[in-house]
């Protein structure tokens, strides 16, 4: 792991992409040497985009570990206390579907028949 005072190198595609925003938002009579301190700003600004990228990402991933975990506990629960106590009826798992896809599947189908039919 890179400790935080420890200075990455950016990678190549980085570079390359701050040059280019650089150069395209090059003014006339601006020297290469304004232009590269120019790139290595935006380059900069790339790094610590990622990286804040990077932060959010790792955040969202824990929450959503916690929600799963949060979701399972309960039926773990269950699962202990149906263990304990036995019982002689079958639970019925009921999949609820979403009618949109079978909307548009019968209107392609439909669309379909149609275009036949003339």
């Amino acid at each position: 792991m890179n400790k935080p005072n420890q200075q990455t190198s950016p990678s190549p595609e980085t570079q390359a992409e701050a040059l280019k925003i650089a150069r395209a938002t090059q003014k006339p009579g601006q020297t290469k040497e304004q232009t590269k301190l120019i790139a290595q700003g935006i380059q900069k600004g790339i790094e610590q985009y990622k990286k804040q990228q990077k932060i959010k990402s790792r955040e969202r991933d824990k929450q959503r570990k916690k929600q799963t975990k949060d979701r399972h506990a309960p039926m773990q629960q269950e699962a202990q206390t149906q263990q304990e106590i036995p019982t002689n009826t079958e639970t019925q798992t009921a999949y609820k579907q979403h009618w949109l896809p079978w909307l548009l599947l019968v209107l392609s189908w439909g669309g379909f028949a149609a275009f036949l039919l003339q």
